[in-house]
């Protein structure tokens, strides 16, 4: 009894130690209500980058996105570890005849096709790797990008809003008085037409503005993780960092290199490779090598080496190899159409810039004309120089152009938040994986 307690003992401890080396279950509950924030921790107005670090911190969909690193870090993972060998073995006790005990045998065997394609499937899984890592940098970027511009057009649109009421609330005040003097008869229907045309074309403004500060709102909060109705406090002025057309112009062609998302395709063509390279490996027959130790009933132990081999007779992984090669192709024609598109896609929009930059020029340059002479419309119509109907004329010319310079704005800003997307500038980069072949 004293000899067997401590082996016991051992024995407990060696499954305590195996059983520390395996995986437990945790439950996670699906969350119940939605994990939105009602009172965003700010103590001032936001900038528009100040807005775009919020998202990138809180937006829902990235957060879920940067779970996919783990899980191809555990593919990765997986891909790496050497397949195990298989231990086999039986006991066949005597049920009858002349034997004298039981037979047994116990034999240890390794599939060699699966160390054969251990190396190009470790690599592809690495790139595969770099591929999900690339992808959630390129969709930082068109979240931090959309965040940059739904709050510089909210910004814009908060600035814009009282031009429009101004406008609106003059030609409302002249239209009640015409509607006075059309129930007094001192004017006809016809008279008064083009004014009440005027008014509703200005109500109609106004209403789209503030139609589209609500959806401003609604989707920035949606953006950032916020409950619907929250006021998130923005600058007066969207401040934006100094843009250079002709360095963005010139860093083109090193623009490849740069954008996560051709990294991505380029990694997920590099895995893509490797695949077709196990593929063609994986026609090689399934060869299982080991060795083996039995005894028959007689006390007769046997032992030695055994082969498997599989005859490559109807499947020769054909179709492993088909569907490798395609896979690749595909990754090669999409990654062709979008270095074709990535240049395209800026150029085109520099192009709108510089006529925005130009049209925004003659706006601005018009528009001390158009105050003077609504602020002279002012002075004569307070004199008694000048009828009613000129003085709204020329009031509602500066709001107009007014409106117009503030659409111009916005559209350059609008274009210029989007080239700074698609060329990355201020955006996360360090989170960029190497290129495909590096590190391994």
């Amino acid at each position: 009894m004293l000899e067997t307690s401590p082996r016991r003992w051992r024995w407990a401890a060696s499954c305590a130690l195996l059983l520390a080396g395996c995986a437990h279950y945790t439950p996670l509950p699906l969350p119940t209500a939605p994990p939105l924030s009602a009172s965003p921790t700010v103590t001032a107005p936001l900038t528009i980058d100040q807005v775009a670090d919020l998202a990138l911190a809180n937006n829902p969909d990235l957060k879920a996105a940067r779970l996919r690193r783990g899980v191809a870090a555990g593919q990765a993972k997986q891909a790496g570890i050497l397949p195990n060998p298989t231990l086999s073995g039986s006991l066949l006790p005597l049920i009858s005849g002349a034997g004298s005990a039981p037979a047994w045998n116990i034999g240890l065997s390794q599939d060699i096709r699966a160390l054969i394609t251990y190396a190009p499937r470790r690599r592809a899984a690495q790139d595969s790797q770099g591929q999900v890592a690339a992808d959630i940098v390129w969709q930082e970027w068109q979240v931090a990008g959309r965040a940059r511009q739904l709050a510089a057009d909210l910004i814009l649109a908060d600035r814009a809003r009282p031009s429009y009421a101004s406008a609106y609330q003059l030609l409302a005040q002249r239209n009640a008085r015409l509607e006075q003097a059309l129930a007094a008869g001192n004017l006809t229907l016809t008279g008064i037409a083009p004014d009440r045309v005027a008014l509703q074309a200005a109500r109609a403004a106004l209403d789209g503005v503030d139609q589209k500060r609500l959806a401003l709102r609604s989707q920035l909060n949606t953006l950032l993780g916020l409950a619907p109705g929250t006021n998130l406090p923005l600058a007066a002025e969207p401040t934006a960092r100094p843009f250079d057309a002709a360095a963005i112009r010139a860093g083109l062609p090193d623009l490849p290199g740069r954008r996560p998302d051709l990294l991505a395709l380029r990694l997920g063509y590099a895995a893509a490779d490797e695949t077709v390279r196990a593929e063609i490996l994986g026609q090689f027959p399934n060869l299982v090598l080991g060795a083996g130790v039995n005894s028959d009933n007689a006390h007769v132990v046997n032992g030695g080496p055994n082969i498997s081999l599989g005859l490559p007779i109807f499947d020769r992984n054909q179709g492993g190899v088909a569907i490798a090669n395609a896979t690749r192709a595909q990754l090669h024609a999409e990654y062709a159409a979008r270095l074709a598109a990535v240049q395209g896609e800026v150029g085109a929009m520099l192009a709108e810039i510089e006529q925005l930059s130009d049209q925004l020029t003659i706006a601005r340059r018009d528009l001390p004309a158009a105050q003077a002479a609504a602020g002279q419309a002012q002075t004569a119509f307070d004199a008694g120089r000048l009828d009613e109907r000129g003085y709204v004329d020329l009031v509602s010319n500066r709001f107009a152009k007014d409106q117009e310079i503030m659409t111009l704005e916005n559209a350059l800003l609008d274009r210029q938040i989007a080239i700074e997307t698609l060329v990355g500038d201020g955006l996360p980069t360090a989170d960029l994986p190497a290129e495909p072949g590096t590190g391994r």
